[in-house]
């Protein structure tokens, strides 16, 4: 496996999910704790976007590459969701079903690659915007305080909910999408 700079920032933002969590176990004030958070759970995400266009880029994208990019982020958001349950900030029904649906498609994609049908569960728009939904909230419900005027808990609150309703509405349409396949095996 040859590391190349886009890699290294996938492997970065893997690196940096205990340093989210340590955050909160740190004798620091909430605030602090918060806006730490925040900001390793931005930089992090960034690094999605970073490396993405890098390795399109420098046209170095690798198979490694692209196998653990959804993974840090899958990795990314379950930690940060299972940080939010404990801290109170979000339901545990929401972190249930958003990471159950990352599972259940991984799963289903993997079994579709399997059978060379990998493109019927293509990425779709539904779900970019299940992905962008939770990349606000999450940050939102992390920071947990006023900014520029916005009530980050409630507008967090308000966008994970929306995320969540996302995330059934994505998975129902990559499982449909993947039902020829399914009833026919």
């Amino acid at each position: 496996m040859r590391l190349n700079l886009p890699t290294v920032l996938t492997v970065a933002r893997i690196g940096a999910i205990p340093l989210l969590v340590a955050v909160y176990y740190l004798p620091l004030s909430p605030s602090v704790q918060n806006i730490t958070a925040t900001t390793i759970f931005i930089v992090a995400a960034l690094t999605d976007w970073l490396d993405g266009y890098l390795a399109r880029r420098m046209g170095e994208s690798t198979a490694f590459g692209a196998f653990l990019d959804p993974v840090a982020d899958k990795l990314l958001v379950a930690a940060a969701l299972v940080m939010l349950v404990q801290l109170g900030r979000t339901d545990a029904l929401i972190a249930l079903v958003i990471i159950g649906r990352e599972i259940t498609i991984s799963a289903l994609r993997e079994w579709m690659a399997e059978l060379g049908q990998l493109s019927s569960v293509a990425v779709h728009k539904l779900g970019k915007f299940k992905t962008a939904a939770q990349l606000v909230a999450i940050p939102m419900l992390l920071y947990y305080d006023r900014l520029l005027g916005i009530d980050c808990a409630v507008v967090g609150t308000w966008l994970i909910w929306v995320a969540t309703l996302l995330t059934i509405w994505s998975m129902f349409y990559y499982l449909r999408c993947a039902w020829p396949t399914i009833r026919s095996s």
